[in-house]
């Protein structure tokens, strides 16, 4: 077996199933759980229909390609979205469908990362945020690297200080994760920051991975969060050199089974990527791939499930703002909370008494220079229906009180 196997940590739902272990909770209530953020929205008639139409598909092997329907209507989502140059996006050379980002963003950094010919040589080292979504961490262990984890606390409003990264870490760095809007605190990083990052990816040679999986969830419709091949394109860089973004419809269109997103930039890493994948064999199967061209060219189901999120956060706010300090994120599903203290205890007691199960900030981060980011916060996916998330939030301010 791979050595590197024994560097993997539980993922935080082990954890966090160990931590209720033996707990019956003291109330008949309905139980509800805000910590995984599996969207619960109905999915698009149009995109159910389009699987029902495309079924007879499944007697054709895909291509790892994908279709160049599919190709062409992401090169158009993403031209509409970002702003970019009609044309500019090319479905043959900078696009390519995934089985979701997860599987994306995991299976990218074994084909990125290059292993040192020497073993005493040191190993290559991957970029991620802390906090952060633990598939970055086990990526970069199952490559052959070592992760550094740069913080994104509240002292920077939860964003990343590219700049106060070492030297000496970027001088072995091959690859950087970032994600914006983050996971947990929702929190976008703005084109000062963007520029900042391509200008040292630039110095060092290091291949950008830009986990976009929460960008079509925000809450003013004439101010969409800004994404990395946008903020390329403005600044000139239109190859989108060393970039690569993922895209998914988990979020978008309420839809995690389908298991379809994409991934988009650079057109050399791409081709790379694409052998790589070719071998891997993770291609999307023609009724998955019609389904994905029906959502990705629906924008109405989108801004309605923006609506529903935004009147969970109004009621959810309204009703946590007088226990908790809890705000409204840039974008995203989550709230990142701040309880005061042991987030573990919170956690266990909250679901011990009212049945309402939240994820502990320290199961989405790592100690960093004498500090874990995580400690002391939750996560609640406001992912449940209205009437739930309210319900949920009544019984925490309840807890609390």
């Amino acid at each position: 077996m791979n050595p590197d196997l024994t560097r993997l940590h539980p993922y935080p739902f082990e954890k966090l199933a160990e931590l209720k272990a033996g707990i019956s909770p003291a109330t008949s209530d309905k139980p509800i759980a805000l910590s995984i953020g599996e969207p619960q929205h109905a999915p698009p008639a149009v995109a159910l229909r389009a699987m029902a139409d495309a079924l007879g598909g499944l007697s054709r092997y895909p291509l790892t390609k994908g279709e160049r329907s599919l190709r062409e209507t992401i090169g158009h989502w993403l031209t509409r979205r970002f702003a970019l140059e009609p044309g500019l996006v090319d479905p043959d050379r900078h696009v390519l469908p995934v089985a979701g980002t997860r599987e994306a963003l995991f299976s990218f950094a074994q084909a990125v990362v290059a292993r040192p010919e020497d073993p005493a040589a040191p190993r290559p080292v991957v970029l991620m945020p802390n906090p952060f979504y633990q598939i970055y961490e086990g990526a970069a262990l199952l490559a052959g690297a070592e992760p550094y984890y740069y913080p994104t606390t509240s002292d920077t409003g939860f964003l990343p200080d590219f700049a106060a990264i070492p030297a000496e870490i970027w001088a072995r760095a091959q690859l950087i994760y970032v994600c914006s809007p983050g996971n947990p605190s929702g929190a976008v990083i703005d084109r000062a920051r963007i520029k900042t990052l391509f200008d040292l990816a630039d110095r060092h040679d290091v291949v950008i991975a830009a986990d976009e999986c929460y960008s079509e969830i925000y809450f003013n419709e004439d101010a969409p969060p800004v994404g990395f091949m946008q903020a390329a394109h403005e600044l000139g860089r239109s190859d989108f050199n060393r970039l690569v973004i993922f895209h998914s419809l988990s979020k978008r269109s309420n839809l995690p089974g389908l298991r379809s997103g994409f991934v988009a930039g650079d057109a050399d890493i791409l081709a790379r990527y694409l052998k790589y994948r070719t071998y891997q064999g993770c291609a999307l199967s023609l009724p998955v791939q019609m389904t994905s061209i029906a959502a990705w060219n629906d924008e109405t189901h989108v801004q309605e499930n923006r609506q529903h999120y935004r009147e969970k956060f109004d009621a959810v706010l309204d009703i946590l703002a007088p226990v908790l300090p809890v705000q409204r994120p840039d974008a995203g599903f989550y709230l990142w909370t701040d309880v005061g203290g042991d987030e573990l205890g919170f956690t266990r007691d909250l679901f011990a008494e009212q049945a309402i199960t939240v994820l502990p900030g320290r199961f989405l981060s790592r100690p960093f220079e004498n500090k874990d980011p995580g400690v002391g916060f939750v996560r609640m996916a406001l992912v449940a229906e209205l009437i739930d998330c309210v319900d949920a939030a009544q019984r925490i301010r309840a807890f609390l009180s």
